[in-house]
């Protein structure tokens, strides 16, 4: 009985297996050769005010630079870095990739050929727009201010008649 479990279960594996022959194709994945990659170029630099900048290139074609301050908002604020910089590569398919970006108060702001870009806000969305924009902005209340209470228009019970209504 055992061994008619076992069978059929290699039938079922291999009649299943065979199904994808031909269908599956593995991703292809990047294997390190035993050759050490150079350094061709290298620079960095750390400034006293808390300003820096760096670079380098290495032998394969990957090359990344990047330059970064403190920045103060205003006078009673922490000051913040932004940093401003670039990377470039070749894809495993062959096609270069290049990318610059900002990161400061407003975030990350990559921009490169490579990366996707959201559709076009269709023609209602952008007319809602415009018409909310175009109407006076009301308004609003607000909800932070605390109530006090009146004591003197709450009108004392003795304490039994206080739960009777």
């Amino acid at each position: 009985m055992k061994a008619f479990l076992v069978f059929s279960a290699l039938v079922a594996v291999t009649y299943g297996a065979s199904q994808f022959q031909g269908k599956y194709q593995p991703q292809p994945q990047y294997s390190p050769s035993n050759q050490e990659i150079p350094i061709l170029k290298q620079e960095q630099n750390i400034n006293p005010d808390g300003s820096y900048e760096y670079s380098y290139e290495t032998g394969n074609g990957i090359a990344a630079q990047e330059q970064g301050s403190l920045k103060s908002s205003g006078p009673n604020s922490e000051p913040s870095i932004a940093v401003q910089g670039s990377f470039s590569y070749t894809d495993l398919d062959g096609t270069p990739i290049s990318l610059t970006y900002i990161a400061d108060e407003n975030g990350f702001q990559p921009q490169g050929a490579h990366l996707p870009t959201p559709p076009p806000i269709p023609e209602e969305i952008l007319r809602a727009l415009r018409y909310i924009e175009s109407q006076p902005q009301q308004p609003q209340p607000s909800y932070n201010q605390q109530v006090q209470p009146n004591f003197q228009q709450i009108q004392k019970k003795p304490f039994g008649q206080a739960f009777r209504g």
